[in-house]
């Protein structure tokens, strides 16, 4: 397929600096980030104190390491606002954290903060080879999630066209995309694949769509669900990330010409990875729980915010920033079976290798004894559905050996009919875990 190369005289001088003048911005604005926290928010400033650190201890970029944490139960334990640093008045727009039990994780902005995180998400965009003028069908979804509206301001702001679409209604996802003839959508990776699905149900080809780029986030996604992206919609999938509580996304986006790891706009994020048992950090190249520290953020700065996502820090290609290697999964949503560490996205990249399993799967994890259980629900691809049944359990037997052989568990792989595994408009649910609390 064909990439839009971006023509390097448009990229920031930033994006182009050494690695010294990237350091030295980065000191500055961290010290500013630290002071700015430690004088206006009270969680800051106890958290310090308790931890015998100031401010101006930070003399360079590796004392950080000195300072304390910060977790998504700091965030819950001061709702609504209090981990805001500036009065309430000046927070122009509050999103809030989805996919979590209980209180919310609350995050706001001032206005200073939605232009730095439009222009990032613009720098996004064109780093995965959007231009001004391009069609953008925005399918993520739009509300307290920081996704759409994220976004939505970021393409704005390249310069593109539009189309806030939003999750859902996916026969009329169809139809725009096959009227509108857009280049650009962003949406999660598991719902491109319904999109897909629903092309093919009204006996369109998605690969012979207008589009020309995906760019995919909001949830772990692994190189074989790229690859069949791609292959099923004709397109350069490029990945995205950020969090709310970090600002959104466009925190870290790969560049298309390139596509080997989420580059990190480091001049206003400070990456760092920890082993998250002890908390020590480690070294770039080697695998753990990142952790960000905002650097200019005015409304709700964040101090080593643990993302409990596991990756690696790379060195630079494409930009002047250091990138990160795929999300391999997350600290805490590590499932334990029988004594093994499993991640839903290591059974999805197993589901992947096989050629007659479709991408839509489910991880159902019991105790019906003393022991746990995970049956693993997986759908066939369509040409593949009527298959004999000797044929289907063959397919299923196949991939619970790989399972076993590569990761160590052992599992019931069943195969279940067509579209029985619910059709994410978001993020997917991928673990049903039915073991008493």
């Amino acid at each position: 397929m064909t990439s839009k190369k971006p023509a390097p005289g448009d990229l920031e001088p930033i994006e182009k600096a050494s690695r010294d003048e990237v350091a030295a911005l980065q000191l500055e604005r961290m010290k500013w980030s630290l002071k700015h926290a430690y004088d206006n928010v009270p969680h800051y400033r106890r958290k310090f104190d308790d931890a015998g650190v100031k401010p101006e201890d930070l003399k360079q970029l590796s004392d950080l390491a000195k300072f304390p944490f910060t977790t998504k139960q700091d965030l819950r334990d001061n709702y609504p606002f209090n981990m805001f640093a500036v009065p309430r008045k000046k927070v122009v727009r509050i999103h809030a954290s989805s996919g979590t039990t209980g209180k919310p994780t609350v995050v706001g902005y001032t206005q200073k903060d939605i232009d730095i995180w439009s222009d990032l998400m613009a720098r996004s965009i064109r780093a995965a080879g959007g231009r001004p003028g391009d069609i953008v069908h925005v399918a993520y979804g739009y509300g307290l999630f920081t996704g759409g509206l994220g976004a939505h301001y970021g393409a704005e702001r390249l310069g593109c066209t539009v189309i806030p679409m939003s999750g859902g209604q996916t026969e009329k996802q169809v139809q725009l995309i096959a009227d509108f003839k857009p280049d650009i959508i962003m949406v999660t990776p598991s719902y491109s694949l319904a999109i897909a699905d629903e092309f093919e149900r009204q006996g369109l080809d998605p690969a012979k769509s207008s589009l020309s780029v995906g760019i995919f986030g909001a949830e772990p996604w692994t190189n074989q669900m790229r690859a069949e992206i791609e292959r099923r919609m004709g397109l350069d999938a490029i990945d995205i990330y950020g969090l709310s509580e970090v600002m959104g996304p466009g925190v870290a986006c790969e560049c298309i010409e390139t596509k080997d790891g989420l580059v990190i706009w480091e001049d206003y994020f400070y990456p760092e990875i920890i082993d998250p048992a002890t908390g020590e950090v480690k070294p770039d190249g080697e695998s753990g729980e990142l952790v960000f520290t905002s650097l200019t953020k005015e409304a709700l700065p964040i101090i080593r915010y643990r993302t409990r996502d596991l990756t690696r820090l790379l060195p630079p290609t494409a930009r002047s920033f250091r990138r990160m290697d795929k999300i391999t999964g997350r600290s805490d949503d590590m499932l334990i079976i029988r004594g093994v560490n499993v991640f839903p996205s290591q059974i999805e990249e197993m589901i992947l290798k096989q050629p007659k399993l479709a991408p839509h799967y489910v991880l159902e994890v019991s105790r019906p004894d003393h022991m746990d259980e995970l049956d693993v629900l997986v759908e066939l691809k369509p040409e593949f559905a009527q298959a004999p049944a000797a044929e289907q359990q063959a397919a299923a037997k196949d991939l619970q050996h790989h399972i076993k052989s590569y990761i160590g568990v052992s599992t019931q792989v069943r195969i279940v009919a067509q579209t029985s595994i619910e059709r994410s408009i978001g993020k997917a649910k991928r673990v049903i875990d039915k073991r008493p609390k």
